[in-house]
């Protein structure tokens, strides 16, 4: 399943794009988002991830290796799924997240607070 929004602005200012994809086995999910994640596409994340609550989903990992930027929306949207699974029972992890969004995460001292792993898994793999 993918799901992606994209969001046009106006004057100068480009427009921006998300894509969130997901793929599931076994009871973990994987979340791939491609794109900027802001004030205007952190909705479409949100919703791919809301959408997981009710689903069997016991580990998910949301793999931010193609996520160009990260603003404090986008990181809020990351953290209230994390808490949604926990407080569920399940595990959440952000994979391979690039420079620019790791550096965010270690400047709000969130790489504490997140499992950050290398790479995302392939689920059904390993």
């Amino acid at each position: 399943m993918t799901l992606w929004i994209e969001a046009r602005s106006v004057g100068s200012v480009p427009g921006v794009e998300l894509n969130v994809s997901t793929s599931s086995q076994g009871g973990h999910t994987v979340v791939t988002a491609t794109g900027e994640l802001d004030l205007y596409t952190a909705p479409r994340l949100q919703a791919a991830l809301a959408d997981l609550a009710g689903d069997a989903a016991d580990r998910i990992t949301v793999d931010l290796s193609g996520v160009e930027f990260c603003d404090s929306i986008g990181m809020n949207v990351l953290l209230a799924a994390m808490q949604r699974v926990r407080d569920g029972g399940g595990s959440f992890a952000l994979a391979a997240p690039r420079t620019a969004v790791r550096r965010i995460l270690q400047v709000t001292g969130l790489d504490t607070v997140f499992t950050v792993v290398e790479a995302a898994p392939v689920p059904g793999v390993g």
